[in-house]
């Protein structure tokens, strides 16, 4: 079963902004190796354009492949240009769970590796009702507890916060990966 969350927005901004959450571990590869990122599955998958944030949650282990079914028919048909807070992550997690090839068009931190905290602090966003205070490691450890409703939280933070970091700043051009 896929736990579903929209809401309506108004932003200014064309394109999609796409953010997940996962369960699994990072294997030891160089940062730029998509096989860094093949030990990982998305539990959530969010995104929001200038008129809707939606979030397709799996409601457990079971419900896994059906959200990795949705993010193939879906994610294409999504509005572009397409942006992440670090797009080797989302990149490399879509290319070893769903196959897919996700050419994102602008990368939201303004370096590789910028905690999204700091840019929050640096940029005046507000926490959006984060329970967990821009940590995804906790945002995993409640999913896998079943904490489904703080997990939406978290990842409905995270698109917010990311529309106002694209809003405010921009976007840069994603960091290169090699997809292995």
């Amino acid at each position: 079963m896929i736990i579903t969350h929209n809401e309506k927005v108004s932003s200014n901004f064309d394109g999609t902004i796409i953010d997940i959450e996962t369960i699994g571990e990072f294997s030891k590869y160089e940062n730029n190796d998509s096989r860094q990122y093949c030990k990982l599955t998305p539990t959530i998958i969010g995104y929001i354009n200038k008129d809707e944030l939606r979030i397709l949650c799996a409601k457990g282990t079971d419900a896994l492949k059906e959200l990795q079914d949705i993010a193939v028919s879906v994610i294409p048909s999504l509005e572009k240009p397409l942006f992440a807070f670090q797009a080797m992550f989302e990149r490399g997690v879509f290319h070893h769970s769903c196959g897919m090839q996700i050419p994102f068009d602008g990368e939201l931190n303004k370096e590789t590796f910028e905690p999204k905290g700091d840019a929050c602090v640096e940029l005046n966003i507000p926490n959006y009702g984060d329970p967990f205070n821009h940590d995804g490691r906790q945002c995993n450890l409640a999913w896998t507890r079943g904490d489904y409703e703080n997990a939406i939280k978290h990842n409905r933070n995270c698109l917010l916060t990311e529309r106002d970091i694209l809003l405010k700043r921009r976007f840069r051009e994603p960091d290169e990966l090699k997809l292995l």
